[in-house]
């Protein structure tokens, strides 16, 4: 779960920050496998990343489907 909640925080806008871009919080998960988090779990990660960005753009605030009308 850490590494699902690590990825959401950098690429969502928060009222603090801006929102990452999605290859930027990769390298940053990439960075921490094996330190702050499971290395191999890390792997899987940088497998399914491409998925993470799918989810992560469909469900954005930002996106036009989401807007608040």
């Amino acid at each position: 779960m850490a590494i699902a909640d690590v990825y959401d925080a950098l690429v969502s806008k928060r009222v603090y920050k801006p929102a990452m871009p999605h290859d930027q919080a990769v390298c940053i998960v990439a960075a921490e496998a094996g330190t702050h988090f499971d290395p191999e779990l890390s792997a899987i990660f940088m497998e399914v990343a491409a998925q993470f960005r799918d989810i992560s753009e469909e469900l954005s605030d930002e996106s036009p489907e989401n807007a608040v009308t």
